[in-house]
């Protein structure tokens, strides 16, 4: 009888073959192919009601849509939401397929390590496996070159200037520090989706002529601990390497929320960690920390701390001049027959992202129509898709935009009158001044709450009736009259059984009305300059006084 014997070298040809084949198995059954998106696409895809279902997994939502399926991780959405609004499933877990490929594993690896002892010291190695989760945040950060500049960007003129002299440090950074200047270490953008945050940081970069890295602040989430925080310091120290330079960050509320309450360990370690990065290096290291949120609000104070984010920049939703501004520029290529001033008129409430939208649209519609040029009726014809899922506060007809330019100019008119500092008052936004409760003085917060009547008492002057554009204002003048009474102990004693609070808000509403009785023409003139500007600033409001008296 021929002698049967073990053929070492064709076992572990056969072990290698089925190892590697469970490794493809275990890849195709729990690789995830879905699409990682963000907050904002995510609020796309339901505003466009494409999805059709959604799965919920331990850490993600996973959006089924008829073309393909996107994961969003459950910490950066309002969830619950969704549930109300489509079909739900709990992703199940493939627990028996687990067990099954775990034994043929063993099994494999078994024979492996039995007939090739040799190799046992890769087992005992201190290397990390080429799979190491760690891995995640090994991952490379590159700078991008930008090719923004600020011409590219209309509108937002004093955002720009305020950005000049950041400019200027990170071309020269050798001229400051010889005057022993210290700029911010961090700037803060603040303002609504689509205002063009994200393109104002690629144009400092871009007019600096220095590095851009770019991250979301999703990005710095992940499942194991430690993760987002390895990513953070990988972050800054590459941009160091690469100083002068610029670190990008946006949605940075995705990892600053302010700590109490629910703990997420995770996010608490990347937020740490960025702190600690920003304490870490000088004004003259030559790299700047630019960052976005829409949720100011929601960031932990620390982050808002001298020495680290301490300069905010707010930008705002364009006005009428900065709307004409850009769609100037977006048209500036394009065949076209229209009046800016009247394309403008049409867009209260856009944002940039919705006007170059709005004119694409536009575009596409003309070329369907055979048209030779963008005209009006283009504009005019797909207003309404541009305009889907946005807040019907903000697109007005005519009769809306007199009644907010009356209420906005009155209460432009009061807080100049009273000096209660404002950046900007439009008809779709305002930026006052914040307060600080420690050190104001009764008559500064009753200021305040006569401003936040001003509108409610103009518009019922003028139309005899109250609007519900009101209603913010209202329940902020009360919140402040509490606050007076209670928080502050600036008690007033009262008089006719009446409540204090209550005789604290009719004093001022009487007091209000009487000075909009007294300036009338100026509160008309203001109102009427918020109709054909949409926006005024405190310098023009008080330019406007001065004419007067």
């Amino acid at each position: 009888m021929k002698k049967i014997g073990f053929n070492f070298k064709k076992i572990k040809a056969i072990a290698l073959f089925f190892g590697v084949l469970v490794i493809l198995l275990l890849f195709s059954v729990f690789r995830d192919t879905s699409t990682l998106i963000t907050r904002d696409q995510a609020d796309r895809l339901d505003a466009n009601k494409t999805i059709k279902k959604i799965i919920v997994d331990k850490e993600y939502l996973y959006f089924t849509t008829p073309q393909q399926t996107f994961r969003i991780y459950k910490e950066v959405v309002d969830y619950p939401k969704y549930y109300a609004k489509y079909p739900v499933e709990i992703k199940e877990r493939k627990n028996w397929l687990i067990w099954i490929l775990a034994v043929f594993s063993l099994v494999i690896l078994s024979y492996y390590i039995f007939f090739n002892k040799q190799q046992l010291s890769i087992f005992s190695s201190p290397k990390k496996a080429p799979h190491d989760s760690n891995d995640i945040a090994d991952e490379p950060i590159k700078a991008i070159s930008s090719s923004v500049r600020f011409k590219d960007v209309a509108g937002i003129i004093d955002v720009k200037e305020e950005l000049e002299e950041i400019i200027d440090f990170l071309k020269s950074p050798q001229k400051y520090t010889n005057f022993d200047i210290r700029l911010p270490k961090g700037v803060l953008l603040v303002g609504p989706p689509g205002v063009g945050k994200t393109m104002i940081a690629k144009a400092v970069a871009g007019e600096a002529g220095v590095p851009f890295f770019y991250q979301s602040g999703a990005s710095f989430v992940h499942m194991y601990v430690g993760m987002g925080a390895q990513r953070v310091s990988t972050l800054f120290q590459t941009a160091k390497q690469n100083a002068p330079s610029i670190i990008f960050i946006d949605e940075i509320d995705a990892i600053g929320k302010s700590r109490g309450g629910r703990q997420n360990d995770e996010r608490e370690a990347t937020l740490n960690q960025l702190l600690t990065e920003m304490d870490g290096f000088e004004e003259s290291s030559g790299v700047m920390v630019i960052a976005a949120t829409n949720k100011i609000d929601v960031l932990d104070e620390a982050l808002l701390r001298a020495g680290r984010f301490d300069r905010r920049i707010f930008v705002s939703l364009p006005d009428m001049q900065e709307r004409i501004n850009t769609l100037e520029l977006y048209l500036s290529k394009k065949m076209h027959n229209v009046d800016m001033g009247e394309i403008a008129k049409m867009s209260v409430g856009f944002n940039f992202a919705s006007l170059a939208t709005w004119v694409n649209e536009a575009a596409m519609h003309a070329l369907k129509n055979h048209k030779r040029m963008i005209e009006f009726s283009d504009f005019e014809a797909v207003k309404d898709k541009v305009m889907v899922g946005k807040k019907r506060l903000l697109t007005l007809d005519e009769n809306e935009r007199a009644i907010q330019a009356t209420y906005q100019g009155a209460k432009a008119l009061v807080a100049t009158w009273y000096d209660i500092g404002f950046e900007k008052i439009g008809i779709a936004s305002e930026r006052f001044e914040e307060f600080d409760y420690t050190i104001l003085a009764k008559s500064k917060l009753l200021h305040r709450i006569k401003v936040d009547l001003a509108g409610t008492i103009a518009t019922q002057k003028k139309y005899k009736e109250v609007f519900t554009n009101s209603s913010k204002d209202i329940v902020h003048a009360k919140d402040l009259a509490q606050k007076i009474v209670n928080d502050f102990d600036l008690m007033i004693e009262a008089t006719d059984g009446i409540n204090v609070k209550e005789q604290l808000l009719q004093t001022a509403f009487e007091e209000t009305s009487a000075l909009l009785d007294k300036l009338d023409n100026i509160c008309t003139m203001m109102s009427n300059y918020l109709l054909q500007h949409e926006s005024i600033t405190q310098e023009q409001a008080r330019e406007m006084l001065r004419e007067i008296f």
